[in-house]
């Protein structure tokens, strides 16, 4: 795989410590008001964990976007970059296709219409649009070198 360009994660690793830290929290305020129950809250910061992370994976497969050089990939959707024609001053036309599927852009992301090269407009998603645009105008660029 070549090296990424521009890579959004859907989600990060770190929010399996979230659960911890809150268990932490309520032993600590247990500690300080009386005995803590410390089984109990052990067993609050490991349910909370592993109930985290399938939704970290989930986040991390259907949400990451990334422009290599060679494809802009949506979720686990693949589009070379020779396939895309325009990138700015696309229109979406009502009924797009949206990439890494769905009906529409994941909450929270912005849409970016894309002209491919046999003329369909799709829409390609990020939460920081400018700098989805910046990587792939880059990445078609002549001259660009590409592995």
């Amino acid at each position: 795989m070549s090296e990424a360009r521009y890579l959004e994660y859907g989600a990060k690793w770190r929010a399996l410590w979230y659960g911890p830290l809150f268990a932490l929290a309520g032993f600590l305020v247990e500690l300080a008001t009386g005995r803590p129950h410390t089984v109990a809250w052990v067993l609050v910061a490991l349910g909370l964990a592993v109930i985290t992370a399938p939704w970290v994976q989930a986040r991390r497969r259907f949400l990451t976007v990334r422009v290599t050089g060679t494809d802009l990939w949506q979720g686990r959707e693949q589009v070379p970059l020779e396939q895309i024609a325009e990138v700015t001053e696309v229109g979406a036309p009502a009924g797009a296709r949206v990439l890494g599927g769905g009906w529409s852009a994941p909450r929270q992301y912005d849409e970016l219409p894309l002209r491919l090269t046999d003329g369909t407009v799709v829409i390609a998603w990020a939460k920081d649009v400018p700098a989805l645009r910046a990587a792939l105008t880059a990445a078609q660029a002549p001259g660009t070198p590409r592995p």
